[in-house]
């Protein structure tokens, strides 16, 4: 009966039955493909199925079916999540017919299609696949390379790719494909080869037949193979041998493994990138032609294997060959060349060659290797079908170049050649599969010889190369690996399932629910041989499965294979087998621990295989053993213990130690029967009749060994000790002398067992898990049980030390005297005593201990991977105790000994290896390093918490220091494991939630409740409500704004009808009064814009909405509408047109550039009416502004310009042009040039461009080529400024504006470059530039265009003088661009202002604001923020005899024009004014703000003054504009109340001269003030000011339609100088924008030192390069430093995000809104109130602590004092504030 225990031991049961059926399957008979076929009967049925060569339509249809049902495939692989987690489920790839349906989940998780494909033609193979998208080729930074996962799907003639990020690629193939298989680089290609394609002559190549794609746009490319020949030399060509075909490949390690079918040898090779030098000896043979030298270097041996080296003749390209067998073998080709679908084009083939890297290539490649029948270049189309195509060949040479391959075979290993060898010995299914100890093994299963073969191999110590060693072979039918836990599962031919690891069996697997095939024939059929009826007497079959305890299960027929009888029945077996029912076919779909079974009659089944062991205790030990034993005898260890723990009816969790334990000791050579300790394990239902045969009745009476069994019982020890026993005087029980017999046996140790040599190498790991153990506060049972186990080993070993160690810990479960198993003297000496053991045990506790004391200790010995904690706890004292930064930066620590089984260096040595006490660095940068580094190797707070206290208190305080300082930019995890959840928020997203509910309460309360309903809204209801109350917290200035700004609501319209005025003339008049009201409304929208800046993220499936500009009027008192359309006044043509661009740019600027937006949703808003086409046109220029517009598509931005609506070209030229800011574009730049005759070639046609389209794309080409100094754009640009007009009527309306734009396009272009213009000192820019300021006779023209400007004007006579009116600001400004912040002095003179009389008269006042304001801007560094500064720019004959505007008396001179010098004065003032406003732009600065306030109130008085007709109202107007516009600059953003009370003030008036560009500058001021809401701000930087000098440039258009001298457009361009600078501080566990307070640190500058100021955020914060560094500072708040030195990337990622910081309320501390003076804060309680109340703890407070909902909701209940707990249980929910209100 022995034969038989042994076999029931090693039995192994299955797991989780389940029926399988592929999912794919089901799924296809309802995914929508019917469709398709009834589509097809539409089609003649000659066309659709010629191809197919079946006759008719239904014969054709029935034949599809047929052919699906054969043709269905899957595969299945482990689940991968897209996040990286470990995902436990299989995803299955499943093909039918034209489909392919990938599909993911297991039976416990949601089984879901995750993608369905539908292909055109029948699918011949689908694989998953990982392409690498690789900056460069090369090997060494493969891992820095992304990954792009895909799918391809292999048809007859393409294959299709599609990455889970959504592209899709499709290649067309040049030949037929055998098989694909996917690689660690990308796909391999093998090219079926048909008979006929022998070459015709000796002479001819054979073509490669392995070929590689890397990626879905690259070439594909022949494979090479480097083989060694006989004499060791190795040998680099294309594979082409037709006799190889690949059987297997592998992505990691990458190995392919072929079968040459004419020698029957399987073969390994290495797949890897070819080296440089093996291409060129490649490409090298086939350059040179057939010359002699090379045709004796290769020898005869590989003539099989030819290379491509040999042509016809010497001269002969290469390929010229491949012509000559494209059309020599067609004439002869069987019909398979030609019956492929003729669905590929040559355009398909062509489609790759898009790719711009590739280009040309892409397609000769295909064309190099074409075997298909129809050629697919249409180059060679006439030659190829000519029948004499050997000579023609001949001049094809030069064009065809040899494509590079890109993937090498390295030959690896063959297997050696036998004497019987048939001839199909092909491998059906080849695996690597790793044993228990991680030795590795390729496994091949030879069908026809049911042979499984096992080669061993593993990796060379260098790690380059694999080495293959010996063979083993099983006997098997089909085979298939487990990789969860390195074993495989082999079926016998027998029908039996075995599981083996490596190549050693473990046993077989007993399925539950499945016959074991053994038993079943011995059943029916009893042989002679075989003993049945000494077993049992045979059962009915529905017995047999359904008693597991039976014995019968195991009938021993198998165990007796080797007697010959079996062996001639074994037909005779299978065949009986069938009649009987199921047996198990075959073994496919392995993944992880799960494998699919198929049976005999076509169903499947899925099991799961047993893990090794499921409780961590035991994984950990089984781990450690594994890791010390030599690896056979850890292979047989393993094998044993799994034999017994996964016997049917295994062990439940709980009783898996006991079990562990008891097998060891078997192993070890112990009885574990006659062990006291052992003994009265229970394992929770005997485990198998390897430890009860058969159980025992359970008698009804009970005995006396159960009273026994009580007492002896751990319970009873426990109860008897107890205390509470001995104060009640409980004598102690007798118990029966069980223990002491016990005691006085000795036992002794069996030394021939497997691991009785090894004992005290496994005592000592042991020893060490159990000191990891105590690092871990969860694993205390774990501990507990170990002990016992140690403490026997201890005792045998006679190992005192550890003896007393552990009575030490444990001194209850550690008994001093206990039964010793006496080791013979004698057999002491064959146990192996490791080098690492040794005598005093080690601790981790005392090692700690001795570090802290500062004493030297010896380096604690650890087992990789299993003792981890230990080693974390080990270094991280030695960095933070010791100080030592070394001992985490390298691997081999002198605190640590690796313990490996190789001998290490004797004691002696290491005891010298003592480390001292050394403290070098300070503690906060310690702390620093610590904690980055334990995220870095993956502790986090979980981890923290397990530790012990004592231990973890060191890295506790570490974690305390980073708390208080930390760095901004650490990553999440580190952040987490301090417990700043205000910084870990911030890393992980720094966003503001988008959702209504938390920021953006829907303002109900500004509007008042009667209009809200009716009215449609204004265009600024997005704005972020709860930031803005925390700025502006003390009025309603932003409710003030949105009323001044709000275009959507009619005006009111106050005229008092006197008596003589009749009612149509009353009508007229308020009609009159209303079109000067619109005069405003027109131009709100502008400021509306600025307003609303970017504050709103749009929903992809809504247009946007765009407020309606509402021009009509109420009359009071009646409310009576006055509308402007009545026809009874005159009002202006098109008056509203630029109106509505205006708000179609303030809607469209409302959009965040963080939004997603496409294409799509552009053209989507594209309204229905052509009326609102002018808004639609404004949106446009503002996607462009914020960025979106360049995900336009090119076509739609074309089929917009060619509808040749103005405004739409307009907006959508300059809005591409800011989206490409400085990129110098090259599509962008001929889409402008198309618009600019100057930028065209002289003989093009003459395209009529509008002439404010051309104005736009010449300050588009600003735009693009801005600061690039791109000296072609600069030249034409300076020709534009002096064009001069043209014959007939061009060029002749509004130049003012392209001279202007012109010189603001050559201003940026040449952007701050000053002097050092590269390569263009020959323009002679300035000179040429003051010469159109000052005038002077015009240049001759140079270049392509002077043709043009030969006959002069009909409309306006020049001369040959320059018409400095029109180019005078252009190039002012153009100059001032050129030499911004260059502190240039001589060209800042020639911008002086005239100081004598005679040359004032000669400038416009105007051009006196442009030259004060661009000399300024030039001197950049001279600007002072004080009106003694301003003053200094008046010259001096200006300033002695100015008037005061004040006095009455004008002084009466004859040599002075006092006309001209006022208004020289105001407006060289006003420049001065509108220089300062850009050299302080969105600073603040309260010196600047003063001095412009002040001559902002000096204008508002000189236009009440009596005498400022002399200067002209209109000039005074213009000044004060720009004053206020100065003011708003200096102030963006900051919503500053003065300056708010100016504009509000412009506002109101309205008519005299009042018109629509001075509504529009006031406007513009009131946006720039609350610029983007508060949350944007101007910028200085060279960029900023040159659009802001397009947007504010200081002269206003008279009417709303005027663009004579600026065009209106532009006044949108200040968005590119806006930058968000608003730092919004939010609390992290409430979500909710708070107050805090901040540091400001300023860098010294020439003007001051390094400062610092408190700020209250939220605040805008002042230009980032003026900072040195930003903290939030204490008391209230967690402190976080924000430091700028390092770069002023994270700041600018936080302020683009919303500028959200996260920051964190102190324990005890209220925000700065609940309790401004800090009076309620805990410590101040405590210290205010002395009576006693105030000590009593109020459930409230605790929300100071924690925001853990449930620690308030438990002191919501449990702390409140109530009035009578008896209600308690009644009324729990009594009103919250009670208790507050008498304790207060």
């Amino acid at each position: 009966m022995s034969n038989f225990y042994e076999e029931r031991a090693t039995m192994i049961a299955a797991g989780d039955l389940q029926e399988f059926v592929p999912f794919g399957r089901d799924h296809c008979k309802h995914h929508p493909n019917a469709l398709n076929l009834q589509l097809r009967q539409l089609q003649p049925a000659s066309e659709l199925w010629s191809s197919d060569g079946a006759a008719g339509l239904v014969g054709s249809l029935q034949e599809v079916t047929i052919h699906e049902k054969q043709k269905e495939s899957w595969q299945l692989r482990k689940g991968v999540s897209e996040i990286g987690e470990e995902v436990d489920y299989d995803e299955e790839l499943y093909v039918a017919g034209n489909m392919v349906i990938w599909s993911k989940g297991s039976k416990s998780q949601a089984l879901a299609v995750y993608k369905a494909f539908t292909v055109d033609s029948p699918v011949q193979q689908a694989l998953w696949c990982d392409f690498i998208i690789s900056q460069d080729k090369s090997e060494k930074d493969y891992g820095s390379d992304e990954v792009e996962k895909c799918i391809c799907i292999l048809q007859s003639s393409c294959i299709n790719m599609h990455s889970i990020e959504g592209k899709d690629y499709i290649a067309s193939l040049p030949f037929q494909v055998a098989n694909v298989w996917p690689t660690k680089y990308g796909l391999l290609f093998e090219r079926s080869s048909s008979s006929h394609e022998v070459p015709p002559g000796p002479p001819r190549e054979p073509l490669p037949t392995m070929f590689s794609m890397l990626h879905p746009l690259d070439e594909i490319t022949p494979l090479v193979c480097k083989s060694g020949s006989l004499f060791g030399s190795s040998r680099v060509q294309y594979v082409v041998d037709h006799a190889m075909k690949i059987v297997f490949l592998n992505t990691d390690p990458s190995v392919v493994m072929t079968y040459d079918t004419v020698q029957g040898l399987h073969s390994v090779w290495a797949l890897r990138r070819v080296k440089t030098e093996e291409e060129n000896v490649v490409l090298k043979f086939s350059e040179q032609g057939g010359t002699p030298q090379n045709v004796a270097t290769s020898s005869s041996l590989t003539a099989h294997l030819r290379s491509l080296s040999r042509g016809d003749s010497p001269v002969a390209s290469p390929f010229q060959n491949y012509s000559s067998i494209h059309s020599q073998s067609r004439s002869a080709s069987s019909p398979s060349l030609h019956s492929r679908s003729p669905s590929i084009s040559n355009m398909a083939a062509l489609s790759r060659a898009h790719s711009p890297a590739l280009g040309v290539h892409s397609f000769s490649g295909v064309q190099r290797f074409n075997l298909s029948s129809h050629n697919q270049s249409p180059k060679r189309h006439s030659i190829s079908h000519s029948p004499n195509s050997n000579s023609n060949g001949s001049f094809l040479a030069p064009e065809t170049e040899p494509i590079v391959p890109e993937l090498c075979m390295d030959h690896l290993w063959t297997e050696t050649i036998t004497n019987i060898r048939e001839k199909n010995s092909q491998a059906s299914k080849v695996f690597i599969t790793s044993d228990l100890c991680g030795q590795k093994f390729l496994c091949f299963l030879v069908e026809s010889q049911l042979q499984l073969r096992c080669v061993k191999f593993q990796e060379s110590n260098d790690k380059t190369q694999l080495i293959f060693g010996s063979v083993t072979n099983i006997q098997a039918k089909d085979a298939a690996p487990v990789e969860k836990i390195d074993t495989m599962l082999v079926l016998e031919g027998s029908g039996n399932l075995v599981l083996y690891t490596g190549v050693v069996r473990v046993g077989k697997v007993f399925i539950p629910g499945l016959p074991a095939p053994s038993l079943t024939m011995s059943n029916t059929m009893p042989r002679p041989s075989t003993p049945l009826d000494s077993v049992s007497t045979p059962n009915p079959l529905s017995k047999l499965l359904g008693s597991l305890d039976e014995a019968v299960l195991l009938s021993p027929v198998p165990e007796l294979r080797d007697s010959s009888k079996l062996h001639d029945s074994l037909y005779n077996e299978d065949c009986t087998f069938q009649q009987l029912g199921t047996y198990i076919h075959s073994i496919r779909d392995p993944v992880h621990n799960r494998v699919t079974l198929e049976l005999s009659n076509g169903s499947m089944v899925r099991i799961t295989i047993p893990e090794i062991a499921t409780s961590e205790l035991v994984q950990t030990c089984l781990q450690a053993i594994k890791f010390i034993l030599p690896k056979e005898v850890a292979v047989q260890m393993l094998v044993k213990w799994y034999s017994v723990h996964s016997a049917p009816g295994g062990p439940s969790y709980h009783s898996e130690w006991n079990l562990f334990v008891t097998c060891l000791m078997n192993m070890m050579g112990y009885n574990t029967d006659r062990l006291a300790w052992t003994r009265n394990f229970d394992f929770e239902g005997s485990l198998s009749p390897v430890i009860a045969p058969k159980k025992a009745r359970p008698s009804e009476t009970g005995s006396d060994d159960d009273w026994e069994y009580l007492l002896n019982s751990d319970y009873h020890q426990n109860v008897e000790s107890h205390l509470l026993n001995r104060s009640l005087c409980l004598s102690p029980l007798e118990v029966s002398q069980m223990k002491d017999e016990d005691l006085s046996q000795n036992l002794s140790l069996d030394s021939s067992t497997l691991l009785f040599t090894h004992i005290p190498a496994i005592f000592f790991v042991l020893h060490l898990v159990y000191e990891e153990l105590k690092l871990n506060t969860l694993m205390g049972e774990g501990i507990r049980s170990l002990v016992e186990l140690l403490v026997q080993l201890a005792r045998d070993l006679k190992l005192e030390a550890y003896v007393d160690h552990y009575y030490r810990d444990y001194p209850a479960l550690v008994r001093t005297t206990g039964q010793v198993c006496t080791i013979d003297q004698g057999q002491t000496g064959f146990m192996h005593h490791p080098s690492f053991f040794t005598s005093e045990p080690p601790s981790i506790y005392q090692w700690v201990s001795s570090c802290l004391k500062g004493e030297g200790m010896p380096p604690y010995p650890y087992l990789p991977v299993i003792c981890e904690r230990s080693r974390l706890v080990v270094l991280s004292i030695a960095l933070y105790i010791l100080g030592d930064e070394s001992s985490v930066s390298d691997e081999s620590s002198q605190y640590l000994s690796r313990i490996s089984i190789a001998p290490q260096k004797s004691q002696a040595e290491q005891e010298e290896n003592r480390f001292s006490f050394r403290h070098s660095t300070s503690v906060s940068s310690l702390a620093e390093r610590l904690v980055v580094w334990m995220t870095n190797v993956g502790f986090a707070l979980r981890d923290l918490e397990t530790l012990p206290f004592g231990i973890a208190l060191p890295i506790r305080d570490a974690i305390y220091h980073c708390r208080e300082q930390p760095a901004s930019d650490w990553p999440e995890a580190v952040c987490l494991l301090i417990g700043r959840q205000d910084l870990s928020k911030q890393a992980c997203e720094g966003n503001l939630p988008k959702g209504k509910s938390s920021v953006t309460q829907v303002l109900s309360s500004d509007v008042p409740s009667g209009t809200e309903t009716e009215e449609e809204d204004d265009g600024m209801n997005d704005m972020n409500q709860e930031v803005m109350s925390l700025i502006w917290s003390e009025d309603l200035r932003v409710q003030d704004v949105r009323r001044l700004l709000q275009s959507a609501h009619p005006v009111r319209v106050n005229v008092v009808q006197y008596p003589e005025l009749s009612d149509h003339e009353f009508i007229e008049e308020k009609e009159n009064r209303l079109l000067q009201l619109c005069q405003r409304t027109m131009a709100l929208p502008v400021g509306r814009g600025m307003f609303t800046l970017f504050s709103y993220h749009p929903v992809p499936t809504e247009p946007l909405p765009i407020p309606k500009l509402n021009l009509t009027g109420r009359a009071p008192p009646r409310n009576t509408t006055v509308d402007l359309n009545s026809g009874n006044i005159d009002v202006p043509p098109n008056m509203t047109s630029w109106a509505s661009f205006h708000n179609g740019v303030a809607a469209g600027l409302k959009i965040a550039p963080a939004s997603q937006i496409d294409s799509a949703w552009i053209v989507y808003n594209k309204p229905k009416h052509a009326e609102l086409a002018n808004e639609y046109a404004g949106f446009l220029m503002a996607l462009g502004l914020n960025g979106h517009l360049t995900k336009l598509a090119t076509l739609n931005i074309h089929d917009y310009l060619t509808k040749g609506h103005e405004m739409t070209s307009i907006g959508l030229l300059l809005g591409v042009s800011a989206a490409k800011l400085g990129t110098m574009d090259m599509s962008i730049t001929r889409l402008l040039s198309i618009h600019i005759p100057a930028l065209l070639p002289p003989t093009s046609t003459e395209l009529d461009v509008p002439h404010n389209v051309q104005v736009a794309a010449v300050v588009g080409i600003g735009l693009v080529y801005q600061g690039t100094a791109h000296r072609h754009t600069a030249e034409v640009l300076l020709a534009e400024i002096g064009r001069p007009p043209g014959p007939e009527m061009e060029y002749c309306t509004d130049r003012e504006s392209y001279s202007l734009a012109a010189g603001l396009a050559l201003g940026m272009v040449c952007l701050g470059h000053g002097s050092n213009l590269i390569g263009m000192s020959d323009l002679n820019v300035p000179e040429q530039l003051y010469q159109y300021m000052v005038g002077g006779h015009r240049r001759f023209q140079a270049g392509m265009h002077r043709e043009k400007h030969k006959s002069p004007s009909y409309q306006i006579k020049e001369g040959d003088t320059i018409n400095v009116d029109v180019t005078c600001p252009g190039a002012t400004l153009a100059l001032a661009m050129i030499y911004l912040k260059t502190n240039n002095r001589s060209i800042a003179d020639w911008l002086r202002a005239p100081d004598t009389m005679y040359l004032l008269d000669f400038v416009k006042p105007e051009f006196l604001l442009l030259r004060t304001l661009a000399r300024c801007l030039i001197l950049w560094d001279d600007i002072l923020p004080n009106s003694k500064w301003v003053d200094s720019n008046v010259p001096q004959i200006i300033r002695e005899n100015s008037i005061s505007l004040s006095e009455i008396e004008l002084p009466c001179s004859e040599d002075l024009n006092l006309e001209t010098l006022s208004q020289a004065h105001v407006y060289i003032i006003a420049g001065a004014c509108l220089s300062l406003g850009f050299r302080f732009a969105g600073s603040e600065n309260l010196s600047a703000f003063n001095c412009l306030h002040k001559f902002a109130k000096d204008f508002m008085t000189y236009l009440s003054a009596p005498n400022a007709s002399v200067t002209g109202p209109y000039n005074l107007e213009t000044c004060l504009s720009v004053v206020l516009l100065s003011l708003a600059m200096v102030m963006a953003g900051s919503g500053n109340l003065k300056v708010l009370q100016l504009c509000r003030f412009l506002h109101m008036k309205t008519g005299g001269e009042m018109n629509y560009g001075f509504h529009l500058a006031h406007h513009m001021a009131l946006g720039l003030l609350f610029l983007g809401g508060g949350r944007y701000s101007l910028s200085t930087s060279n960029s900023s000011i040159a659009a802001l000098l397009c947007a504010l440039y200081p002269h206003f258009p008279a009417h709303s339609t005027d663009n004579r001298y600026h065009l209106q457009a532009l006044r949108h361009l200040y968005v590119l100088a806006a930058e968000p600078r608003l730092l919004v501080p939010v609390d992290v566990d409430t979500n909710t924008p708070c107050y805090a307070l901040l540091e400001v640190t300023y860098k010294g500058t020439q003007w001051y030192e390094q400062t610092k100021e408190e700020l209250m955020a939220p605040t805008l914060l002042p230009e980032l390069h003026l900072l040195k560094q930003i903290k939030v500072k204490g008391p209230r708040y967690w402190e976080l430093l924000i430091d700028l030195s390092k770069g002023t990337q994270h700041l600018k990622s936080i302020l683009s995000k919303d500028g959200v910081l996260y920051v964190k309320l102190r324990a005890g501390q209220l925000s700065y809104k609940e309790d401004p003076m800090g009076w309620q804060s805990l410590l101040a309680q405590t210290v205010a109130n002395r009576n006693s109340e105030a000590r009593a703890f109020k459930p409230e407070t605790i929300s100071a602590f924690t925001s853990d909902p449930a620690l308030l909701s438990f002191a919501e209940y449990f702390c409140k004092p109530t009035v009578n707990m008896g209600q308690m249980g009644i009324l729990p929910l009594r009103d919250v504030t009670c208790p507050r209100s008498h304790s207060q």
